[in-house]
């Protein structure tokens, strides 16, 4: 977790200078071509849908509806600690970073139209964040291989279709959609690290610490 941490961070901040100085162009516009190329007025709505349920009011209520079955179904509570700062420091992280690089968001074949900077991609942080911050929680609790793969596969198709929607729409680059998913990482990564620590320190503070150890070694 450690590395992932480190190397997400890197890569972000490795294309953050590719933005910051103008060399991401070769980068985003073969992609830009190709994923507007796909247009149509069935996958416009489509896009369009995914889009609006990336929103920030449609992720909390989605937000709320997992932390309640995971709080009833699954017994989690310490760990609901871990989804809301996984999901809220996100949301700040985005906020932070897109005033520090003031970049515009494209004009090309704009299908909606987007207030606000582009650098890097709130909905890709945001999908991000959730898909894989809930994956993370739901992981111990799954334990048939086909069950597994097919968490991950939800999980990866819920942020790559979100950062391609907003592509396909024309309100960001794929730099800034892949910057999210860089920031994101390293958030998230950060965060499991934190939470991993902190119940490392409540077992050794635990009665039941030396216990839990016996039962652990067997």
């Amino acid at each position: 977790m450690r590395t992932a941490c480190v190397l997400s961070l890197a890569a972000f901040l490795l294309m953050a200078v590719f933005v910051g100085t103008d060399s991401a162009t070769g980068f985003d516009e073969p992609i830009i071509e190709t994923v507007q190329g796909w247009e149509s007025s069935g996958l416009t709505s489509f896009m369009e849908t995914m889009s609006t349920i990336g929103s920030t009011l449609y992720t909390v209520i989605i937000a709320l509806i997992l932390l309640s079955l995971m709080a009833f179904f699954l017994g989690h509570r310490k760990e609901l600690v871990l989804f809301v700062a996984a999901l809220g420091g996100s949301t700040i992280l985005n906020n932070v970073m897109k005033p520090l690089f003031e970049r515009d968001r494209p004009t090309i074949h704009r299908l909606v139209e987007e207030e606000g900077f582009s650098f890097p991609s709130g909905h890709a942080m945001a999908s991000f964040t959730l898909a894989v911050i809930t994956a993370y929680l739901l992981w111990k609790h799954v334990s048939h291989p086909i069950l597994r793969s097919a968490l991950l596969v939800l999980a990866a198709a819920w942020f790559l279709l979100m950062g391609t929607s907003r592509i396909y729409l024309g309100v960001h680059y794929p730099s800034d959609i892949l910057a999210g998913f860089l920031l994101s990482a390293f958030w998230v990564s950060l965060m499991i690290l934190a939470f991993r620590g902190w119940i490392g320190r409540s077992l050794r503070e635990s009665p039941t610490y030396e216990y839990s150890l016996r039962n652990l070694d067997r």
